[in-house]
């Protein structure tokens, strides 16, 4: 399996090459529920950091939000799958973090560190990792790319692959993500099988766990979509702003006749990938599990068999690219919920509790220690 090297930014990488349920790990609910300290929370005065690092005032940061629809704003050409697993959270504490980022605790960055090597450790049990040097976009996507067309028949002659790359349109938005791990089941069922690592030996709550079935769902409808046909590679470069007619460069070439595969273009993997997806008969996911580990002593805590509620997910899909759409304003966790605000960064100027989104006595932060 090849990864990406470090020439190439973030914003050019296509996927994220830290996978979705590493990224996670920082919204863990034990951390909600018993950190009582965090970095210092944006003041409540009338002065808030801009992107530039400069102090804004707060009316001219919220105009700043009301110009543009969300992904306009953010400049975003797609999302994911984890954008809509925080957003699952709190959508309010969401658009908060991309608008004020920095205020992730030390201790939450240590639990994101450990749960990526964990996931790291996996993938090498099946895939050899190879660094492959990336200057454009184009190639960065043509490495995801090439990593498909040599999962596809592991997955089909050994029956396990790990690190597998998403992608699809969602209610008009590009949506990309990757699923830590496929495997057959003795009774010949493909099972999506999701690694979620604990710093503590106990299973989260049930806020927890729907975040999570939530995200293994959306893996599914993704995955299902790709081998069915229904992602094209035009939605694609429409979505991405790739030029698929550019040459790729000398390493991403070297690599793809390495893997016997004749092509000089972004272009002409593409073609290869979808006709890979559609003809090699990969059935849609059967199963969706998901596996809790202790980080410090990889012990299985448990594991959930989540079932797949297509309905549900397609409401709470319509309803979140609603707002990323621009069709609506951002909203903050539910009365039953309230208890998150109390380990909320962002708590004092949040727009959501302000309005009246919910009772303030019921929301009021817990006061914290700055160390």
């Amino acid at each position: 399996m090849a990864e990406t090297g470090e020439e190439v930014s973030a914003e050019a990488s296509g996927f994220s090459d830290l996978s979705d349920s590493e990224f996670l790990e920082y919204l863990d609910l034990e951390d909600t529920q018993e950190s009582s300290a965090s970095l210092s929370k944006p003041s409540p005065s009338s002065e808030l950091p801009g992107k530039d690092g400069k102090l804004i005032s707060l009316p001219k940061w919220k105009r700043r939000l009301d110009i543009s629809s969300p992904m306009e704003r953010f400049h975003l050409n797609y999302l994911y799958v984890t954008d809509l697993c925080t957003q699952d959270w709190c959508e309010q504490q969401m658009v908060y973090e991309r608008d004020l980022p920095g205020f992730l605790a030390p201790e939450k960055a240590a639990v994101l560190d450990t749960g990526a090597s964990i996931h790291l450790a996996r993938e090498l049990e099946v895939h050899d990792l190879v660094t492959i040097p990336i200057n454009t976009k184009e190639d960065a996507w043509a490495v995801k790319f090439l990593n498909i067309l040599s999962m596809i028949p592991i997955l089909q002659s050994e029956g396990r692959i790990r690190e597998f790359p998403v992608f699809g349109e969602v209610e008009g938005v590009l949506l990309v993500g990757v699923i830590d791990e496929l495997h057959y089941t003795a009774k010949g069922e493909l099972e999506l099988a999701e690694l979620k690592t604990r710093r503590r030996p106990m299973l989260p709550l049930e806020a927890q766990k729907k975040k999570d079935c939530f995200q293994v769902n959306l893996y599914k409808y993704i995955f299902d979509a790709m081998v069915q046909g229904k992602v094209t590679s035009a939605s694609l470069i429409h979505h991405t702003k790739l030029c698929p007619d550019k040459p790729l460069g000398p390493s991403v070439l070297r690599h793809a006749q390495q893997g016997g595969f004749s092509v000089k273009s972004l272009g002409d993997l593409m073609e290869l990938v979808f006709l890979s997806l559609t003809l090699s008969d990969l059935p849609v996911i059967d199963i969706l599990k998901i596996e809790y580990i202790h980080q410090e002593t990889a012990t299985v805590l448990g594991t959930e068999i989540v079932a797949f509620e297509e309905k549900e997910v397609k409401g709470k899909l319509q309803h979140y690219m609603a707002y990323w759409m621009g069709h609506r304003e951002p909203q903050g966790v539910d009365v039953e919920e309230a208890w998150k605000c109390r380990t909320c960064n962002y708590a004092d100027i949040c727009e959501w509790r302000k309005g009246g989104g919910m009772p303030s006595s019921i929301l009021e932060p817990q006061a914290k220690k700055v160390k």
